[in-house]
């Protein structure tokens, strides 16, 4: 799969990431390693590393929260509020490995670890509702599982969808796309992909209109 160069510079490349490949096939592909991981169904921008030297420097940005991250998604349900905060701990679920679990704040933290995301609503859709989440750690499907402790997951999510949810028409993947992304002064930004835009075409808005 061709991939698409966002930019190009002598310690840096940014990856348009189609959903559909791992970040291990895509630094196979281009033979450098991405500084940071987006699961194999989110599409969106991914900072690749030419070298070493900028790899440790991307990594220790990430680490320090130096990297803004603003993600689009798409989630069940209609939610109350306009805007909000998910701050909670988060580890592997011991129910089933393959999965991150939320935990409160004021539960032991051993082995967990703090995970933050803001998120604003962007459109209310029949059923649905289209949000911009922007976390403030970097944890392994924290969006994910952040929404599933909202009590939206996300629309074709089927890791951490609630049993026997409704798939949006012509959704083949979860709905989370990373749209954006700064550091330092440099800012890249990934437009929607063609089939998740389809499927917000086919979504009648909230109020039938």
């Amino acid at each position: 799969m061709p991939l698409k160069i966002l930019h190009e510079d002598a310690t840096l490349l940014v990856v348009d990431k189609p959903a559909g490949l791992t970040v291990e096939e895509i630094a196979r592909q281009l033979g450098y390693t991405p500084a940071h991981r987006l699961d194999k169904d989110t599409s969106g921008v991914l900072l690749v590393a030419k070298n070493e030297e900028s790899l440790e420097s991307l990594r220790r940005r990430f680490k320090e929260r130096e990297v803004e991250k603003h993600y689009i998604c798409l989630v069940e349900g209609d939610l109350k509020e306009d805007q909000g905060i998910i701050h909670t701990l988060l580890t592997r679920s011991p129910a089933d490995r393959r999965k991150q679990r939320t935990y409160p704040l004021n539960e032991p933290k051993e082995g967990r670890r703090e995970a933050i995301t803001e998120w604003k609503v962007l459109q209310r859709l029949q059923d649905y509702t289209l949000l911009q989440a922007r976390p403030k750690t970097g944890r392994k499907h924290q969006i994910r599982a952040h929404m599933v402790q909202l009590g939206h997951p996300i629309a074709g999510d089927k890791l951490y969808g609630f049993k026997n949810q409704h798939i949006p028409r012509g959704l083949t993947r979860q709905f989370l796309h990373a749209g954006y992304l700064k550091i330092a002064s440099q800012e890249f930004v990934s437009e929607l992909p063609e089939d998740l835009q389809n499927v917000l075409e086919l979504l009648p808005s909230h109020y039938g209109n």
